[in-house]
C-alpha cells in the first residue's frame, strides 16, 4: 500500500507535469472505484489542473475554474486513495482507443491532457480485492476518510510534545496507534514496521506505557525513517517508486531473511488480513513475539 513517502513523490512528480495543464478528458472504467456522483469525474474536462497536495495517504489534484493555478479554492478537487493494490501510471503517450471495462483489466480511470502528446494518466488496481477510492469534490474535507485524518508528521507544528499527547491513555499496541490515520495521517503497516524497528521497539508495546525516553526515541525514529524514504523516492518516476519502497525496507517484507543491523532473522506475526515484521534482538530482548495464527496451525 502506497504510505507517505510514496505519495509525497506522487504529489511533486505530478505538479511538476500537472499545474498549469487542462484536462481533455477523464475516462471512467472500474464505477466502483467511483465515491462520489455530483459533480462526476467528467466535470473535470476543460478544467485546468492547480496546486497538488497530500492529505495522509491521500492524493489531492486541485482544478480551477479562472485560468489562475495560485489557489484551488473556487474549483474543484479530484481526491485519490490507492488502498492495497491501486497505483497511477504516467503515460506519455494515451492510446487512442477508449479503455474497454471489465474482465481482468486492472485500469479504473483515465485522464488524458489536451495538447499535441496525448500525455496523462491512469489509476489502476491489481486483485480482486478492491479498494481504490475516487472522489470528485468541491472541497478535500468532503472526503470522509481527510476529514478524519490526524496530525500529519511533516506538519511544523507535529512536535514531540504533541507527539506525547497523542499517546497519553492509549491502552493499545504501539503498531496499531502508528497505522491508525485518525491518530496520525500518512503511516501504514510497512513504515510503522521499519519506524519501529529503528526505535528499537517492540510493535506489542502499549502506547501508554511508553517512558520519556522511549517516546522521545520513536518520535526521532518516525521523522527520520519517513524523511530518508522521501529522500530515496525524490525525483523518481511514478512507476519507479514502488520498487524503490522494497528496496529501502529494512524488517518490512523481509520474514526470513537477516536483520541488517545485527544479522539476527527477521521474523513475523500474521493476522487475519495482514502481518507484521520485526527483529527479536533489536526489539524485543531476543524474544519472538506471540503468532496465535501460527501456534492453531502447529496444533
Amino acid at each position: 500500500m502506497p504510505e507517505l513517502p510514496e505519495v509525497e513523490a506522487l504529489t511533486a512528480f505530478l505538479s511538476a507535469r500537472l499545474t498549469g495543464r487542462v484536462i481533455a478528458e477523464v475516462r471512467p472504467v472500474a464505477i466502483s472505484a467511483l465515491k462520489t456522483y455530483d459533480p462526476p469525474v467528467t466535470a473535470l474536462a476543460g478544467r485546468t489542473v492547480g496546486p497538488v497536495v497530500r492529505h495522509g495517504k491521500f492524493l489531492d489534484i486541485g482544478f480551477v475554474d479562472t485560468g489562475s493555478v495560485a489557489t484551488g479554492a473556487d474549483g474543484l478537487h479530484l481526491v485519490v486513495h490507492l488502498a492495497r493494490a491501486g497505483w497511477l501510471r504516467w503515460r506519455e503517450q494515451l492510446p487512442a482507443e477508449p479503455p474497454k471495462p471489465g474482465g481482468r483489466n486492472p485500469l479504473a480511470l483515465r485522464v488524458r491532457l489536451e495538447g499535441p502528446d496525448g500525455d496523462g494518466f491512469d489509476l489502476t488496481e491489481a486483485g480482486t480485492k478492491k479498494g481504490l477510492a475516487v472522489y470528485v469534490v468541491r472541497d478535500a474535507e468532503e472526503v470522509p476518510g481527510v476529514a478524519r485524518l490526524g496530525p500529519d508528521p511533516f506538519d511544523p507544528d507535529f512536535d514531540l510534545a504533541r507527539f506525547r499527547a497523542l499517546l497519553a491513555g492509549e491502552r493499545r499496541r504501539i503498531k496499531g496507534v502508528l497505522r491508525d490515520q485518525t491518530v496520525l495521517a500518512g503511516v501504514g503497516n510497512a513504515y510503522s514496521d521499519e519506524v519501529l524497528h529503528v526505535a528499537r521497539m517492540s510493535p506489542y508495546k502499549l502506547a501508554a506505557d511508553l517512558s520519556e525516553e522511549e517516546s522521545a526515541r520513536l518520535f526521532e525514529a518516525l521523522g527520520t525513517t519517513l524523511r530518508e524514504a522521501v529522500e530515496r523516492s525524490r525525483g523518481l518516476a511514478a512507476g519507479e517508486l514502488k520498487a524503490e519502497k522494497k528496496l529501502g525496507m529494512r524488517v518490512h517484507g523481509r520474514t526470513g531473511q537477516p536483520c541488517p543491523v545485527c544479522g539476527d532473522t527477521v521474523r513475523e506475526v500474521s493476522f487475519a488480513d495482514s502481518s507484521l515484521q520485526y527483529c527479536p534482538t533489536c526489539q524485543t530482548g531476543g524474544k519472538p513475539l506471540a503468532d496465535r495464527r501460527l501456534s492453531r496451525l502447529l496444533k
